[in-house]
């Protein structure tokens, strides 16, 4: 197993890695969408998407994938009515249509709007 870790994606704010690599598969914690480079968190559904996406990428680029290699992912939403300016984003990022789970949530830290976690294969 390793741990994995890349300046390019926010640090933990907890006590868990940012994502693991093991047999073959490359697992990401959640990504809320905070800039890795100044702590912000951008307004809206959809810049929010495009952040919490560019983070995941971040990770499965520090372990050599990319996101066409993402099998399966886990969404949150701190709004269902969010459901389609997320679903726009993500597409773009996504392409391959790995298998997803959607969830509505009663919030999410630092009041983000949205969280992506992804599993992907190496």
């Amino acid at each position: 197993m390793q741990v994995l870790e890349t300046k390019n994606a926010p640090g933990a704010i907890g006590p868990y890695s940012q994502g693991y690599e093991a047999n073959g598969l490359v697992i990401t914690s959640g990504q809320i969408p905070v800039n890795p480079m100044d702590g912000s968190v951008p307004e809206g559904i959809a810049a929010q998407a495009e952040q919490s996406c560019r983070n995941v990428g971040a990770i499965l680029e520090a372990a050599g994938v990319g996101f066409d290699r993402v099998i399966k992912t886990t969404c949150f939403l701190a709004d269902m009515g969010d459901f389609a300016a997320f679903n726009e984003v993500y597409a773009k990022y996504f392409t391959s249509k790995p298998a997803r789970s959607c969830v509505a949530v009663k919030a999410l830290p630092k009041g983000v709007l949205c969280e992506i976690e992804a599993i992907a294969v190496k």
